[in-house]
């Protein structure tokens, strides 16, 4: 792969208009991130769960905090990536002129890297999974095909991102968000069908990149890009390397700001997180300043900024240092993984206690739970009455409650399941229990 291909300023649908950003007062990697910033599917991210149930009386993130929080630290892996080329290769900007945009394309990419997932964080993913492979979505089996039934009884956010951004709804535009192919590109973590992926061996096909209707769309963006294929996969191929960008500051911001946020709800102790995050932020040198500071928020909040500073460095300087691997395409791990060992093994410290102490912790497994019920009332309720050739009066009005985009004319059983998935997915957390409420007749809509 290389970096004059990866980097396209051409628009998914629209490839034969002119780009030109020269007097423009943003470039077209910019337009990207105004886009998703500005859009529907992202302001609802402000009500769908990130770790802990949505803040009453405590603030804490939302997945659409993080998704900023991560914008910004992918713009900083991005510059600093940038600088260090620009410092090897004075004449890069006249070789390669997009390449100044790399942080203008990881931070649209990070903006939208979680649009797709569902309510109640990832056990909403295994709710709508659960429906197929535990529930009554068992009965469609024989009436789709095998790489259809992976991605049903597999439902994966990072496929479900790229299918809002270049999917055509009905009464919208039919090109989605109509971004650039290397944010796209940049986006799809694990660039491979359902069936290929959940492979524990392989570090990107751990998940899947795309549903079955959006593969003649990847495979367009792959073709663009200069992607490279891989030899025995029905269609799969090596990650655009400014993916390693992107998953580099998800990976940093949610350990950390999972320990922030434990803090704040009283699951970890201020000595808990300050030995977690001091050997990140290089030891004994910060305790002096953390004495000064009065309070245990505003020492976490030092020692978090510190973290995060040092993470980035670091992941911009292991991006540099194994470039020409990740674009031969023989960068088989996160850069997490390829920092000094004594951030690996922060890191490892950080997720074995947040598995034990933060997504074990009471408040997570309720909603949780509560995700399971809500999540799988609505698929029993919508998906029989959306495929049923009689409608009933029920069915009629049950339908008439999801809007015009999600309905479509497909004949086929995964068409019709698939539109019900986009509704269902799409619901902010508070939407969802509402809705299920509703429908079961356990309340009533106000008439107020």
């Amino acid at each position: 792969m290389n970096w004059k291909q990866l980097l396209s300023a051409k628009r998914w649908g629209y490839e034969s208009r002119h780009t030109d950003d020269q007097h423009e007062a943003r470039s077209e990697f910019q337009r990207d991130y105004d886009r998703l910033i500005f859009s529907s599917p992202f302001r609802r991210l402000q009500n769908k769960t990130q770790v802990f149930p949505l803040p009453g009386s405590v603030f804490v993130h939302n997945r659409l905090t993080h998704s900023l929080e991560v914008a910004s630290v992918g713009r900083s892996l991005g510059r600093i990536f940038y600088n260090e080329m620009r410092r090897s290769f004075p004449m890069i900007d006249s070789e390669l002129p997009y390449l100044q945009e790399v942080g203008n394309i990881v931070s649209a990419a990070c903006l939208s890297h979680d649009l797709g997932n569902p309510a109640f964080g990832h056990s909403g993913e295994a709710a709508i999974s659960s429906y197929f492979t535990d529930g009554d979505g068992r009965a469609f089996k024989e009436r789709v095909s095998p790489e259809e039934w992976a991605d049903l009884t597999h439902f994966e956010g990072n496929a479900n991102a790229l299918r809002i951004l270049t999917h055509g709804f009905t009464g919208k535009d039919a090109h989605g968000f109509a971004l650039t192919y290397s944010t796209l590109g940049a986006i799809v973590k694990y660039p491979c069908a359902a069936i290929d992926g959940h492979d524990g061996r392989v570090h990107h096909r751990k998940k899947y990149g795309f549903f079955q209707p959006e593969r003649p769309t990847f495979e367009k963006i792959a073709r663009e890009l200069g992607l490279l294929s891989e030899s025995g996969r029905q269609l799969g191929y090596k990650r655009h390397p400014l993916v390693y960008l992107v998953e580099a500051a998800d990976d940093i911001c949610y350990n950390i700001i999972d320990l922030e946020d434990a803090h704040r709800l009283g699951i970890l102790t201020y000595e808990q997180v300050e030995d977690l995050l001091l050997p990140i932020c290089g030891g004994d040198p910060l305790k002096a300043r953390l004495e000064t500071l009065g309070d245990s928020d505003s020492r976490i909040s030092l020692l978090r900024a510190k973290a995060i500073n040092t993470l980035i460095v670091a992941c911009a300087q292991a991006f540099m240092q194994h470039q020409d691997a990740i674009l031969s395409g023989r960068f088989e791990k996160p850069l997490m993984e390829a920092l000094a060992r004594e951030l690996v093994d922060g890191m490892r410290a950080i997720e074995q206690v947040s598995v034990e102490k933060i997504y074990n912790a009471q408040s997570v497994v309720q909603i949780e739970v509560a995700g399971y019920k809500v999540m799988n009332g609505l698929l029993e309720e919508f998906i029989p009455s959306y495929l049923k050739e009689g409608k009933t009066k029920y069915d009629r009005k049950l339908l008439a409650l999801m809007p015009k985009q999600f309905h479509t004319d497909q004949p086929g059983t995964y068409g019709k399941v698939r539109s019900v998935l986009d509704f269902v997915s799409g619901m902010t957390d508070l939407y969802a229990v509402e809705l299920y409420r509703k429908i079961k007749g356990i309340s009533f809509p106000s008439l107020d």
